[in-house]
C-alpha cells in the first residue's frame, strides 16, 4: 500500500469511528484485538480453574462477548450510550484540572462523580464550555470510568462464583447450576473487553486520537491514529496469525497481590488503577513509534511497532486471566443463598426469622 493509499485508508477509518462515536471518543482495540485478548486470557488459565469455563463451547461464548460493549456503543439509544461510553476510557491527565490525584481516587463510582461535580461547581473557570452538538450522550463533562467498569465486573463475577459454588455444594438443581455457570461465562467475556481497553494506552489519555494541546515534540495530530492502532496495524501485520507465539509468552494465571497480599475490594481497585496508570506511561512511546515510522506495517522498519501492539495484547490478556483466577480463588459461599437452600432441603419456608 503506497503512502497516499495508506493515508486514505486511515482517513476512512477515522471517519467511521467519528460517526460511530460522535462525542469524540473512539473504540479501543477493534473486535479482532479484543478477541485475541480473551483468547490469550483463556490460554493462561491453569488446569485447576473450573472446567466448564474453559470448555470449547464456553470459550466460543467468551470470545464472542469480547466485542459486546462495543456493540452497545453502536446503539442509537441515548441512555445506553450515556451509561456505556465513559466505561471504556479514563483521561488521567484531566484529574489535575479537577484537583484530584490517581492515588486518592475513591473505589466507588458515584463518589468519584460527586468529586467531579463539586470541582466543576467550585471552579467553573477551569472548564471550557461544552459544545452541545458534540455532547449528545452527555458525557463530555466526565473523565471516564474505566477502572470502575473493570472493578464492577470483578465484583459481579465474584458474586456469580459465590452463588455458583453454593449451588454446587448446598443442593442446587442441575438447572440452577447451569444457569449460574452461564452467568459466570457472560461476565468473564464482557469483562475482557474493558481490561482490553485498559491495555490500549490511548484509552488512558487526553491524547486518545492524535496529540492535543501543546506539542513540543511534534507528535502526530492525525485523527485516524487511534483507529490505526486499534485495528489497522493488527490487520495489516496479520497479528492474529501470531496467537500461538503470543500464548507462549504468558504465565499461568495467578492471584493479584497488593502490598504483598491477595488484593480484594479497595485493594483490587488500587491494582486496577495502577495497571491503567502503567499503560498511560506508554502513550508517549507509542507516539514516538509513529513519529519514527515504525507503525506503518510496511517493510522492516514499519513493522517494528508490531511487537509493541502484541505486547499490549499479551499484557491485557495476562491481566484478564489473573483477574478471573483471583475472583475464583476469593469467592466465598453465598451465605444467604445457602440458608435458602438449606430451608428448601428441609422443607421449611425459611421465612420464620424474617
Amino acid at each position: 500500500m503506497n503512502y497516499v493509499m495508506r493515508n486514505t485508508y486511515l482517513f476512512i477509518i477515522g471517519l467511521l469511528h467519528f460517526f460511530v462515536c460522535p462525542g469524540g471518543k473512539v473504540n479501543a482495540f477493534d473486535y479482532p484485538g479484543h478477541v485475541l485478548i480473551n483468547q490469550l486470557a483463556l490460554a493462561a488459565m491453569p488446569s485447576n480453574f473450573p472446567a466448564f469455563a474453559t470448555a470449547s463451547s464456553a470459550q466460543q461464548r467468551i470470545v464472542f462477548l469480547a466485542g459486546e460493549p462495543d456493540r452497545w456503543r453502536n446503539s442509537t439509544e441515548a441512555s445506553l450510550r450515556h451509561v456505556n461510553g465513559p466505561d471504556h476510557y479514563m483521561d488521567l491527565e484531566e484529574l489535575e484540572t479537577y484537583g484530584l490525584t490517581v492515588d486518592a481516587l475513591p473505589p466507588l463510582r458515584y463518589d468519584f462523580v460527586a468529586q467531579l461535580a463539586l470541582a466543576r461547581a467550585a471552579h467553573p473557570e477551569k472548564f471550557p464550555p461544552i459544545d452541545p452538538a458534540r455532547n449528545m450522550d452527555h458525557t463530555r463533562e466526565l473523565v471516564g470510568f474505566l477502572p470502575w467498569s473493570i472493578m464492577e465486573s470483578y465484583s459481579r463475577l465474584k458474586s456469580e462464583f459465590s452463588y455458583l459454588r453454593t449451588y454446587e455444594t448446598a443442593g442446587g438443581t442441575p438447572e440452577e447450576i447451569a444457569n449460574a455457570q452461564a452467568n459466570v461465562i457472560y461476565t468473564m467475556g464482557v469483562m475482557g473487553h474493558f481490561v482490553g481497553d485498559a491495555g490500549q494506552p490511548l484509552h488512558t489519555t487526553i491524547h486518545f486520537n492524535g496529540w492535543t494541546g501543546q506539542n513540543p515534540h511534534h507528535y502526530t495530530t492525525n485523527r485516524s491514529f487511534h483507529a490505526w492502532i486499534d485495528g489497522g496495524l493488527i490487520a495489516k501485520a496479520n497479528i492474529e496469525a501470531d496467537l500461538a507465539l503470543m500464548k507462549m509468552k504468558l504465565h499461568p494465571a495467578r492471584v493479584i497481590n497488593w502490598n504483598n497480599q491477595p488484593a480484594q475490594g479497595a485493594e483490587m481497585f488500587r491494582a486496577m488503577v495502577a495497571f491503567i496508570q502503567s499503560q498511560n506511561k506508554l502513550v508517549e512511546p507509542l507516539y514516538q513509534l509513529e513519529q519514527q515510522h515504525k507503525l506503518s506495517g510496511e517493510g522492516e522498519q514499519g513493522l517494528e511497532g508490531k511487537a509493541f501492539i502484541e505486547g499490549q495484547l499479551i499484557t491485557a490478556g495476562q491481566m484478564l486471566a489473573d483477574i478471573w483466577y483471583s475472583v475464583w480463588q476469593e469467592a466465598p459461599m453465598d451465605t444467604h443463598l445457602k440458608r435458602e437452600l438449606d430451608s428448601r432441603s428441609s422443607g421449611s419456608t425459611g421465612r420464620e426469622s424474617h
